[in-house]
């Protein structure tokens, strides 16, 4: 009897450190509710970005992306990003889908323009730049390199006797 009170505490203990280590990553890593106004920007390709990364500017985090979706009428991927209050984006601003490494992790970078006139709440961003393709980029490369190799070998000149 006395094993199975300890065992139960022990328990307890457990959940309860479980559920601290919780909230504490709940609250520090910001994810509650996000305050800023909203605009989207359309993009051929988003290569995996995804709605809670990152929207930068020269590497400082201004906001984050809040959704994805297909317009179907365009075809295009329609991303709409939070910014936040204070931040006032010039109209000619580009967004461009960067990688954080070479292992993954994208972010929306967005370089802002030298329009006065400004991005208004639920504003869309007109200059955009899909990511890069490093896979497609990689078989480039490997095609090329394999073609160059074929036009350097010699001509196989076996018939002559």
């Amino acid at each position: 009897m006395k094993r199975n009170i300890i065992e139960t505490v022990i328990g307890a203990l457990v959940l309860f450190v479980a559920a601290f280590f919780l909230i504490f990553s709940y609250k520090t890593a910001g994810v509650g509710s996000v305050s800023g106004y909203s605009i989207t920007a359309d993009f051929t390709g988003i290569g995996g970005l995804n709605v809670g990364d990152d929207v930068q500017i020269s590497g400082v985090k201004i906001g984050s992306i809040s959704g994805v979706d297909l317009d179907p009428q365009t075809y295009l991927a329609k991303v709409t990003m939070n910014i936040e209050p204070g931040i006032e984006l010039p109209s000619d601003t580009a967004a461009l889908i960067s990688s954080e490494s070479l292992l993954g992790g994208r972010y929306l970078a967005l370089e802002p323009g030298a329009d006065e006139e400004m991005i208004s709440p639920n504003g869309r961003i007109q200059y955009t730049q899909a990511p890069q393709n490093l896979e497609q980029l990689l078989g480039q490369f490997i095609f090329s390199v394999a073609n160059d190799k074929k036009d350097d070998e010699p001509a196989d000149d076996s018939s002559v006797q």
